[in-house]
């Protein structure tokens, strides 16, 4: 299969690469520079120049493939909300190319909203007031009217040892403010999952492509915010404080938001749905080996 990858040079995209010379298809890569596009044909991928801002890039590469694989994103938080609308643009270019076929439409997307007593699963569904910064998920699925075939890859926090999510803005913050902080008793819980897991999920995902699918690529149903703050003060050798949940935006910023929310998610109807299985390490063993210098 050839495959159109949007946000081929990012962390996620550039990872989903070898997965899928590994199985056998070829790749377009998006990308917005020249850099880029040497960058991907040095991994044997052929580029293709486009941006969000231009989403007429975006359709003329999914009409070139079989199927696509969506992982652009602005993620400037300050203007997440222009940033959402300038996604679900791409999103319907690319829908306008693939409707009325049978080729696949995998796009990223964020956990659906918190379920008090449970973790979130698939089947839960994602609301447009939830979903902060990403509305892809209910872009790609109204699709289904005009004949395009969507699924979903809902992310959690996304890590290595270089890489962390949202918690990427705490270490920033620790190191600012030469604390490593945590909302209130620091119980709250994210999901996550190590890159290398991520990046299968998207190869078995487009293999065993099923129309209006929701996978959730989460290795850890929750690592609380405490034990990540932890690993944040050993790293940097600082305090671990508390931050009182009024304190939390004034603290850390946009992601004080979600400190105090416990909020985890499982993966069991996924690794059932596609014989996924996650095997990488986990968030607080990948901060631990980072380097901190």
């Amino acid at each position: 299969m050839r495959v159109f990858l949007t946000g081929a040079t990012g962390f996620i995209g550039s990872a989903i690469i070898p997965e899928l010379l590994g199985a056998g298809h070829t790749v377009l890569g998006q990308t917005r520079s020249e850099a880029g596009a040497k960058a991907l044909a040095a991994l044997g991928v052929e580029a293709h120049h486009g941006a969000l801002e231009d989403p007429e890039s975006f359709k003329i590469g999914a009409a070139l493939c079989d199927g696509v694989i969506h992982c652009a994103f602005d993620h400037d938080f300050t203007k997440y909300a222009e940033n959402g609308e300038k996604d679900v643009r791409a999103i319907e270019a690319m829908g306008a190319a693939l409707a009325g076929s049978d080729r696949p439409l995998i796009v990223s997307a964020g956990i659906a909203p918190m379920t008090p007593g449970r973790p979130v699963t698939e089947d839960d569904e994602a609301t447009e007031p939830s979903a902060i910064p990403r509305i892809s998920e209910q872009a790609a699925m109204r699709l289904r009217a005009q004949g395009v075939s969507p699924a979903a890859v809902r992310l959690p926090q996304v890590h290595d040892t270089s890489h962390h999510g949202l918690v990427s803005m705490m270490i920033a913050t620790a190191r600012e403010k030469g604390v490593s902080g945590y909302v209130g008793d620091g119980a709250g819980r994210w999901p996550a999952a190590h890159i290398s897991d991520v990046a299968r999920l998207y190869r078995l995902a487009l293999d065993k492509h099923e129309a209006g699918a929701r996978y959730h690529a989460v290795g850890e149903e929750g690592v609380r915010f405490k034990d990540i703050a932890e690993a944040i003060g050993r790293g940097l050798n600082i305090p671990v404080v508390s931050i009182a949940l009024e304190d939390a935006v004034a603290h850390f910023g946009f992601i004080g938001m979600f400190g105090g929310r416990d909020a985890p998610a499982s993966s069991a109807l996924t690794q059932q749905r596609l014989g996924w299985r996650p095997t990488g390490p986990g968030m607080v063993a990948d901060l631990d080996g980072m380097a901190w210098a």
